[in-house]
């Protein structure tokens, strides 16, 4: 491993692949803290790769991961969509993103509701060797439970109730490809089982067959849940939670990266002018000013939501509040999600002063002693039991994110301290 660093200096912008001989995670680690931009070990897959490093190469149009191919903080996503990074959290992201991608693993993104999970989901499968392969979308809360092993599996004939013809299921439709599991912690935990087995073995049978299929599908998974608690509860398998956590990445809600705000607006504004055939609308000053401000507990999926009824009314019907159907007379949220005082009153403004100094000192607090909350519970001379709540009052625990660094990178990407149910350490 001693040469891929020597490469890496020799060449910045050089891509390096790592062949291994079979899927060694700490050999992983390793290559990646050296430099490497990808590490394989399934023949396929390095066939791909390969192939598709050459004619870059040959073109000329490799560029190195460390650089973003953006404009204006907006990548485009083949297939639709796009990926805004004009806050640092996501610029962060961005990166961490690029460099885990060519890593043929599975990943969990965890975030609340409306983050953009999908996204970044997305944005893994563009980036890697299954990039021109399929890639699938699986809601385990939207699917009933009985239906579900189905959809994932397939079935046979007749293996049960309906069945008149054999149909393939996603893991076979998605062979060479990527898999998105959303709300995976949505999931039976007798299917959890069985996807269990699938995820370490490949190999899988239809419902009413007795013959074995193999696949090659990177899954990647994504909850809103807090997947601790569901260990805790036993709502959640604590083995497939370090099956499909090799890389965990968590997306902060949009009232922490208000920065991106302004350009995921205005990016919907165009979009939708376009699809909906209404005339474009500019924004004032006094309605930017609100919808910066406001907390959007809803994140990304609100702001398009809002966006859609403003093209559609205009400011005349929402310029008070950017959510008609938010909080108490849609005045934006503060840090506790309270909203019964009106906007002129100096309490409710004084509540809004301490709460955000409050969260902030906190906050640095646990940056300072690098998240170990009993030391930062000490630091801020409070007990641990109230630090722990603040935490869950100002939502800190899903906004954490360390920097991804040679010393944290075996402990926070690869999931190795372990996880053990009810800890609240």
């Amino acid at each position: 491993m001693d040469c891929v660093a020597l490469f890496r200096q020799a060449g910045p912008s050089s891509r390096i692949i790592v062949l291994l001989p079979e899927n060694q995670a700490d050999l992983v680690v390793k290559a990646v803290r050296m430099g490497a931009d990808a590490c394989l070990w399934n023949s396929d897959d390095q066939q791909a790769l390969l192939h598709g490093a050459l004619e870059e190469c040959l073109t000329g149009s490799f560029e190195s991961s460390s650089r973003l191919e953006t404009a204006g903080g907006v990548e485009e996503l083949n297939g639709g969509g796009f990926f805004v990074m004009a806050s640092p959290a996501m610029r962060k992201l961005r990166a961490q993103v690029g460099q885990v991608a060519k890593i043929d693993v599975p990943v969990l993104i965890l975030g609340e509701s409306g983050t953009g999970k999908e996204v970044i989901a997305k944005l893994v499968h563009n980036l890697s060797p299954r990039a021109l392969r399929p890639f699938l979308k699986v809601n385990c809360a939207a699917i009933p439970a009985e239906l579900l092993e189905s959809e994932l599996f397939g079935h046979e004939r007749g293996a049960f109730t309906g069945a008149v013809r054999s149909k393939p299921g996603k893991f076979e439709a998605c062979n060479h490809g990527t898999l998105f599991l959303d709300e995976i912690a949505e999931m039976p935990p007798a299917l959890q089982a069985k996807l269990l087995h699938v995820l370490q073995d490949q190999e899988f049978s239809r419902l009413g067959s007795c013959s074995r299929l193999k696949v090659n599908v990177r899954v990647l998974a994504a909850t809103n849940v807090n997947i601790k608690e569901a260990i805790a509860t036993k709502t959640f398998r604590e083995d497939l939670y370090y099956r499909i956590s090799t890389f965990v990445f968590s997306i902060p809600p949009l009232r922490y990266r208000r920065d991106d705000i302004p350009v995921l607006l205005s990016r919907y504004l165009e979009h939708h002018a376009d699809r909906l055939h209404l005339p474009a609308r500019t924004i004032s000053n006094e309605l930017w000013e609100r919808c910066l401000s406001y907390d959007w507990p809803g994140n990304v999926r609100e702001l398009e939501n809002f966006a859609k009824r403003y093209l559609i009314c205009g400011e005349d019907e929402i310029a008070v509040h950017p959510a008609s159907h938010g909080p108490k007379n849609g005045f934006p949220q503060g840090l506790t999600g309270e909203a019964d005082s009106a906007p002129g009153d100096f309490k409710f403004h004084m509540r809004e002063v301490r709460n955000t100094a409050e969260a902030s000192a906190i906050s640095l607090a646990l940056e300072q002693t690098n998240w170990n909350r009993k030391q930062a519970a000490k630091l801020l001379t409070i007990s641990y039991k109230s630090l722990l709540t603040k935490i869950r009052q100002y939502r800190l625990d899903q906004t954490y994110q360390k920097p991804l660094t040679e010393y944290n990178l075996k402990e926070e990407i690869f999931n190795y301290v372990p996880l053990r149910a009810g800890s609240s350490d």
